[in-house]
């Protein structure tokens, strides 16, 4: 019931998503004949994240100039994400990207067309090293990130890389939006697209592709890669509708020349005169009713280190540079980034000090371009704050970490690793600012200049960005439980509500592995990161409480471990020294003989004596608690480390084996003999994952889950029949990258899996087979009178934008609601927020997602989707809520 990724490497950071990469994917090897029936698309799923609202480092976040409410998010690993204004929500944009081209969930830039704002376009690619072996590409959109098109780029991008909060990287051309920059990291130059995004070239004449590098010694070439041509800003008020804008301004990694211009539309470039030296310019952002372009620049590229920074505004008419930073800069101990324009009154600026991380993060106000300042906080008398406003993160709750710090710290933190930060051009009260761990926001922020308080909460809900080591799902106490990066993990009771606080008692930076004792569920263990004490938890009321262990000497970090079925004892492989057992809770740990150190291990889940481990190619057996070890006489299992295996609740020494690697063995195998033999599965061509569920109604063997490649074909799959048949679950547009971590069913509930992504959190999804008993999650049937307002709020060429209001206007509440309808026309939605949907030719259904079930008599509810259409677009005639149907205006 565990087992953590293997990774090609890993850059633990104290804050901000987890740096890893999956292993890398070569190409497929041919696939072997199939000799049993593989079924590809007999199952629909409802796909939805169990919520922990953020997770992960936001560094950039995007408003649309033109169109009111429009906006956008990009994470380093997980994405990209829409705001949706009237439900103050995110939605994913990014899930359709497949498991051959995971590298495309890091979002380097993003950038929203002003002139169309329909077209929004995304510069992906998680590594500029070896860890991700494909190359970067620009996507773009015609209809707001719900559908997709790609340009593959000679280089690659670095959405995970150091350097990614500076930005934006990707520009539109505000007025001949035809024309886009991209600046590109290791050495590769500015790029320019003159077709809308279809086709990039090199911007041959542009002087400098950038020097700075955060560590020429690694060898690796994570931070030892040339950070590049890192913004591009257009200066608006040199163009006209449809001609190319004259000025543009290029923000380059190079501490002595950090700014170019070009006065010609992109045809010569020159290094702005007078420019300040020494220092890297994150950001530029150009107040052009003023002509002021702003800088904010730090001695390093961020986005967690910098130790020096100042502001600086440079006016476009005279070409005079003024140091307008807030503090001198002898007092710095932080680099400025995240940097921002009030766009209702243009004089007003903010940035904030994004490396600041003791006691916090800070945010400086200027409503006189740049002249004076004021601070989000200030020092009344050392060691205590004022602050010029108020947290609540009563949604997040988590986002307290559970401390209780000495002053000047205070919990929750206003944030670290703040290198996004955009007041909305519509409107002055609203800000958004990404930290390494969510988006945080206010909506009354001018009461900051009448001296009063303004109110800062998380701006977060949709946007999930974790990366999930390990999933368990015991048969009793909460439905799910989780080892995540960076931010541990979580207990959740409920999969549609935030949990209140992740794991403590440790908190691990990062948790690699959970087991529970298959027969005393309320027994459970973890492992996992810490900079400074414990690598073992453990906890006897189901993961609600925990209590740490003991490491034996030579620990450095966490390995898997396994819990003994009767939760008698336990085995645990760190990293840093060999495998150890232990009975009780891990007070006192023995080595064990016969295992390589860094095996994987497993408990079988009915005998409380036998583990079982893998590693470099051997099964291992231990049928004394842990004791000792010997190696099976199975052959031909995956020669390298990137397994996971998993033993079958319910019966003895029955194990599933799951990895391998395109240029040897892989696949998926099974064990009825306790490991001492395997038969691998001949209709399985690639597996990476393995967990079981609920049996399907009339079988006695429990469901089967894998992340595989089947019948040619990438995706998650179930069988109900031992592997005799599969039939895959998810479709092109639910893939999420990569999903090899873990893979588990819910023993409660037939069809229900967990998985877990890289970077899009914890994906669940419930099944609509008929076949699968009743329905866990049944459409709610209100009664009552109803009124439907449809309205098509954005069409183009094959497709549209719909929002839908529904009231109840009976006398009763309902405690959920389902709506029905037909399409005249056979349009067919590809995107709903605010509501789930099933459609069967022309017939849909939404329904009540969790927090909008309950409708008062006479309260609406409203949600959106996104359709294609081909020949017409007409508005469906009748809507019913049940048997009722409803007045339609």
């Amino acid at each position: 019931m565990r087992r953590t990724r293997i990774l090609t490497a890993v850059l633990a950071l104290a804050a901000g998503l987890l740096s890893g990469a999956p292993p890398a994917l070569a190409a497929a090897e041919p696939a072997e004949p199939a000799e049993k029936t593989v079924s590809i698309t007999a199952d629909t799923y409802t796909w939805k994240n169990a919520r922990i609202d953020g997770g992960g480092f936001v560094p950039g976040i995007v408003f649309n100039r033109t169109e009111k409410d429009l906006a956008y998010a990009r994470t380093d690993i997980g994405g990209a994400y829409r705001w949706v204004e009237s439900s103050k929500t995110w939605t994913p944009l990014l899930d359709s990207v497949g498991w051959d081209d995971w590298g495309h969930t890091g979002v380097v830039s993003l950038a929203s067309d002003s002139v169309d704002p329909d077209r929004v376009y995304a510069a992906v690619g998680t590594y500029t090293n070896s860890w991700d072996p494909g190359n970067g590409a620009v996507l773009r959109s015609a209809d707001r990130g719900a559908s997709w098109r790609k340009a593959d780029l000679p280089f690659k991008l670095g959405g995970n890389m150091p350097g990614r909060g500076m930005g934006e990287r990707l520009a539109v051309d505000p007025h001949r939006n035809s024309v886009l920059y991209l600046g590109a990291p290791s050495g590769k130059g500015l790029w320019r697209s003159t077709d809308s995004g279809a086709t990039w070239s090199q911007v041959a004449n542009f002087p400098n592709a950038g020097n700075y590098v955060q560590d020429p010694s690694d060898t690796s070439g994570y931070a030892s890669d040339n950070q590049g041509i890192v913004w591009v800003t257009f200066d608006e008020s040199t163009g006209s509708a449809g001609s190319a804008t004259r000025t543009i301004y290029v923000g380059v990694a190079d501490k002595d020349n950090a700014v170019y211009r070009s006065t010609d539309a992109g045809a010569t470039w020159s290094r702005v005169a007078g420019q300040p030296t020494g220092y890297l310019a994150h950001k530029g952002v150009l107040d052009a009713e003023n002509g002021h372009l702003y800088l904010s620049y730090s001695d390093k590229g961020g986005p967690y280190d910098g130790g020096k920074g100042r502001l600086w505004r440079y006016t476009t008419a005279t070409g005079t540079w003024t140091d307008i930073s807030p503090v001198a800069e002898a007092d710095t101990y932080f680099g400025f980034s995240g940097l921002t324009v009030d766009r209702q009154d243009p004089g007003t600026v903010m940035a904030t000090a994004y490396s600041s991380w003791w006691p916090d993060t800070q945010i400086f106000r200027s409503t006189d371009s740049g002249a004076t300042w004021t601070k989000a906080w200030d020092y009344t008398s050392y060691p205590n704050r004022a602050n010029r406003y108020t947290m609540d993160v009563s949604s997040s709750p988590w986002l307290t970490w559970g401390a209780n710090p000495s002053p000047p710290e205070q919990t929750p933190k206003l944030g670290w690793m703040t290198e996004a930060l955009e007041i909305d051009p519509f409107d002055s009260d609203r800000m958004m600012y990404g930290t390494g761990a969510t988006i945080y926001g206010t909506e009354n922020l001018t009461a900051w200049d009448s001296g009063a308080q303004f109110t800062i909460k998380p701006m977060v809900r949709g946007l999930e960005e974790t990366a999930v080591n390990d999933l368990i799902s015991p048969p009793s106490g909460a439905p799910l439980l989780s080892a995540l990066g960076d931010i541990g993990g979580f207990r959740h009771t409920d999969l549609t509500k935030v949990p209140s606080m992740m794991f403590t008692q440790p908190n691990f930076t990062s948790t690699t592995s959970l087991d529970f004792a298959e027969s005393k569920p309320d027994t459970v263990v973890r492992a996992g990161n810490l900079d400074s004490g414990p690598h073992i938890a453990f906890s006897t009321d189901n993961g609600a409480n925990w209590f740490a262990g003991t490491d034996p000497s030579g620990v450095s970090g966490g390995g898997t471990v396994a819990a003994a079925a009767d939760g008698s004892r336990f085995v645990w492989s760190p990293q840093g020294t060999g495998v150890h057992y232990a009975t009780g809770f891990g007070t006192s740990w023995s080595a064990s003989s016969g295992i390589q150190a860094g095996a994987i291990v497993e408990s079988d889940r009915v005998d409380p004596k036998v583990f079982y481990g893998f590693k470099s190619g051997k099964f291992y057996v231990s049928t004394d608690g842990g004791a000792t070890f010997t190696a099976s006489a199975a052959a031909g299992l995956p020669s390298g480390d990137s397994v996971r295996f998993k033993a079958l609740p319910g019966a003895k020494g029955d194990v599933w084996l799951a990895g391998g690697a395109s240029d040897g063995a892989y696949g998926l195998w099974h064990s009825t003999n306790g490991g001492a033999s395997f038969t691998k599965l001949t209709n399985v061509e690639q597996a990476d994952t393995v967990g079981f569920g609920k049996a399907a109604p009339g079988a006695s063997y429990q469901t089967l889950y894998t992340s595989a490649k089947i019948g040619g074909v990438r995706g998650i799959f179930r069988s109900t029949d031992q592997g005799a048949t599969w039939t895959r679950i998810n479709d092109d547009a639910h893939q999420w990258g990569w999903t090899g971590a873990a893979i588990t069913g819910d023993p409660r509930v037939y069809g229900r899996v967990y998985i877990a992504t890289n970077g899009r959190g914890i994906i669940y999804g419930d099944s609509s087979d008929s076949g699968g008993g009743p329905d866990p999650d049944p459409d709610p049937g209100p009664t009552g009178a109803c009124a439907v307002t449809y309205k098509v709020t954005n069409q183009w060429q094959g497709g549209f934008q719909a929002d839908v209001r529904l009231t109840n206007t009976g006398s009763s509440a309902w405690s959920g609601w389902a709506l029905t309808w037909s399409f005249p026309d056979r349009q067919t939605i590809s995107q709903i927020w605010n509501a789930e949907h099933t459609q069967s030719g022309a017939a849909v259904t939404a329904k009540n997602v969790g927090w909008n079930a309950n409708v008062a008599a006479g309260a609406s509810v409203n949600f959106g989707f996104t359709a294609n259409w081909s020949t017409s677009n007409g508005r469906p005639a009748t809507f019913k809520v049940g048997d009722q149907t409803c007045a339609v205006s």
